[in-house]
């Protein structure tokens, strides 16, 4: 099998996981100041740089504990920044140390699809909240779709009309290799922009694309004091850490094993650790925020055609030049793309992520796979986590019977 194609599907497939990376993206931007050159730039570097290395496609993420509780309560730029510094630290020596080798070892299964099947289920809820518009963007914009002229299609949200034409298409060009579904769902989004969209600030980004490349926004850094890295220990980095070691580590390097066979041999617990780890360091420097890999992400990519490194180096590139060519503009660009577009994209990924349950047969590891997805519907991931494997291991020792 190629390492890198550049065909139509993988084009599709390096789209896949917009749904996921954008409103975050926008978010800590317009509510945390982050430098949206300095998250465009790291992401982009970490595509490619992840797809040279491993030669399988890689997914990259915003860590979503850090990035949903940062938005939230409307956290400093150097508070965010210090917990990707501490993210890349307890990384670097889990990975380091081979320690996550172990911890992946009597992780059971069950777990595993737990985790899987939990992000599923949240990617499709998000999904869902994108095209009816109750997100918290969307709320806080007060407007289902913010940077469309048009709100209502008779007694419809312009948001549902979307998502429903959107999703239908999606499930007809799903397996058409010659019109992908992914590369058509955006690109149609793209038009609905330009023809209804509310253009803010695109003439602006436009007028900055005259003036030459950005390069001056390298290093756009502040760096942190002593109290926000106490501060970003204890309120964002310690809930992270148990949900990146569940799904951006184990449940990650799992399903591209499952998807890839051996190709994804270089895909292991210790080297995405110490993969997410330097991109911390590099997101740190470039003043981005905190990144990571993801089963989520890996299956949208993946249900969306993506299937070499080529889709790394074709998203990877699409966000270098938009951080270079338009710099602090380039937002304006993305608000192009209608928020139940990428609803509908959270959906299929969700999807996609949530059917790894299937081969689960015991109905013991079922139950606690279910409990799981309950715990984490009802508290967070990362408690589901360690929740899930206390349940595992009890139910193994028969100190619990379902």
């Amino acid at each position: 099998m190629t390492q890198y194609k550049f065909n139509r599907m993988e084009v599709a497939g390096s789209l896949g996981d917009l749904g996921t990376l954008l409103p975050m993206a926008i978010g800590m931007t317009m509510i945390n100041g982050l430098n949206p050159m300095g998250i465009f730039l790291s992401v982009g570097l970490f595509y490619i740089l992840s797809g040279l290395y491993f030669k399988v496609t890689v997914p990259v993420q915003p860590m979503k504990v850090i990035g949903a509780y940062a938005i939230a309560t409307g956290m400093s730029a150097s508070q965010i920044s210090a917990s990707g510094f501490w993210v890349g630290c307890f990384l670097l020596i889990i990975g380091g140390t081979n320690a996550i080798k172990v911890i992946g070892k009597y992780v059971p299964k069950p777990v595993i699809r737990g985790v899987q099947l939990s992000t599923g289920v949240l990617l499709m809820a998000q999904g869902v909240r994108f095209i009816i518009g109750t997100s918290k963007f969307q709320i806080l914009r007060q407007a289902v779709e913010p940077y469309l002229t048009v709100q209502n299609l008779g007694p419809l949200p312009v948001g549902i009309v979307i998502g429903i034409i959107g999703g239908l298409l999606t499930l007809l060009l799903l397996e058409n290799k010659r019109l992908p579904a992914g590369l058509f769902i955006v690109s149609g989004g793209i038009f609905i922009g330009l023809v209804w969209g509310t253009h803010e600030g695109i003439y602006k980004a436009f007028n900055n694309l005259m003036g030459g490349l950005n390069l001056s926004e390298f290093f756009p850094f502040e760096f942190p004091t002593r109290a926000d890295f106490t501060f970003a220990l204890l309120a964002l980095v310690l809930p992270q850490i148990p949900m990146t070691l569940g799904n951006a580590v184990i449940a990650y390097a799992d399903l591209s094993k499952d998807y890839f066979d051996d190709k994804s041999k270089k895909v292991t617990y210790k080297s995405a650790c110490i993969s997410m780890a330097l991109a911390n360091f590099m997101s740190f420097f470039l003043g981005g925020m905190p990144l990571c890999h993801g089963a989520g992400g890996l299956a949208a990519h993946y249900r969306f055609g993506a299937r070499t490194a080529g889709s790394n180096m074709i998203i990877g590139s699409i966000f270098l030049i938009l951080a270079v060519v338009f710099g602090s503009h380039l937002l304006s660009i993305l608000y192009l793309i209608p928020m139940s577009v990428l609803g509908v994209l959270l959906l299929f990924a969700g999807s996609q992520l949530s059917m790894t349950i299937i081969d689960i047969k015991n109905h013991k590891d079922l139950f606690v796979s279910l409990m799981m997805l309950g715990i984490t519907l009802a508290s967070n991931l990362a408690a589901a986590f360690i929740v899930g494997i206390a349940i595992a291991y009890a139910l193994k020792s028969n100190k619990l019977t379902v």
